[in-house]
């Protein structure tokens, strides 16, 4: 069956299906692994300790793959600077660019004498009609489900992809709780031309980053088993529940101040967990997909049996 979009015809890859930026988990492995099973990896920029090992990254990506990868600037990590970044994925001529978590005016801006495409993180309407004013090529729509940073507005990707798609006219990419076949047939169906997956693809072999205890507890957990932390502080955000996620909802509630949270929520708090296995002395980003995982393939693994998935529902639909 063929799985041509706007979406696979922007970013010249064969199935409509995008991995997550993925702070501190996103690098060459993975981003090569999710490119070679037809869709489109991306390597997280803001992760990074430096701009020079942005160059080694995107080279180590060339190394193990020829097909089109993408970077993910997370603009809203404190304390990063981007622009000299976004300068050396521009001098690499790295296809495509992801802009997430913050206002993505200057990067554009940037952008726009080049051929790279530009793809938006939005959870409204609204954002995604300014990103098509802006210039973006496509717009993320990321549902209340989804993990890592959302919307302010708890709408779920159901409702919320649907009334994207009719406010803009470029293409929308689906994402929030899809980790299968049927989950990106329903995107289709909503309209969308394409989904991103984040937490599915960290429960991979090829996410080597991930620490065994964060992989185990993705697919231990049940879609009741995830929290919001940082709603005080306006910059909610979807995580594996635990004691230690339990003690930042109750800083939230005694004292809803960024000083207050700021050790308990930092990167080195998350890369306690996601790479040193300290689950008691830090957190792991997850969305409600979590309670549909329950195994850890190869990226081409997921990638075949989601195919082979969507597939069958489009045939027993009639769509041949």
């Amino acid at each position: 069956m063929k799985w041509s979009t706007r979406i696979t015809e922007l970013l010249q890859i064969k199935y409509p299906i995008i991995q997550g930026g993925l702070a501190y988990l996103a690098y060459a492995d993975l981003a090569a692994a999710v490119s070679n099973a037809g869709g489109l990896g991306q390597i997280t920029v803001m992760s990074l300790p430096n701009a020079d090992a942005l160059h080694q990254e995107i080279k180590r990506a060339r190394t193990l793959s020829n097909k089109p990868f993408g970077v993910n600037f997370a603009i809203g990590m404190h304390g990063v600077e981007y622009k000299e970044r976004v300068q050396i994925a521009i001098d690499e001529q790295v296809p495509i660019v992801t802009i997430t978590g913050g206002n993505p005016t200057a990067i554009l801006e940037m952008l726009r004498p080049t051929d790279i495409k530009s793809l938006v993180l939005v959870s409204s309407r609204r954002q995604a009609q300014k990103a098509e004013q802006l210039g973006a090529s496509a717009v993320i729509v990321v549902g209340q489900e989804g993990g890592g940073h959302l919307g302010h507005d708890d709408v779920g990707t159901m409702v919320l992809v649907p009334q994207v798609v009719d406010a803009v006219k470029i293409p929308v990419i689906a994402s929030g709780g899809i980790g299968d076949g049927r989950g990106w047939v329903a995107a289709h169906a909503l309209g969308a031309e394409g989904i991103q997956m984040g937490t599915r693809f960290i429960a991979t072999q090829e996410c080597i980053d991930a620490s065994a205890s964060y992989k185990q507890a993705l697919i231990d957990s049940s879609e009741y088993d995830t929290a919001v932390i940082k709603r005080s502080i306006q910059s909610p955000a979807r995580v594996l529940r635990s004691d230690y996620i339990d003690k930042i909802l109750e800083i939230e509630r005694v004292l809803p101040t960024y000083e207050a949270l700021q050790n308990h929520i930092s990167g080195d708090a998350n890369k306690r967990w996601i790479h040193d296995d300290f689950k008691e002395e830090g957190f792991g980003w997850a969305g409600q997909v979590t309670g549909m995982i329950h195994d850890i393939p190869s990226v081409a693994e997921l990638i075949d049996r989601m195919v082979k998935e969507a597939e069958r529902i489009r045939r027993k639909w009639g769509d041949v």
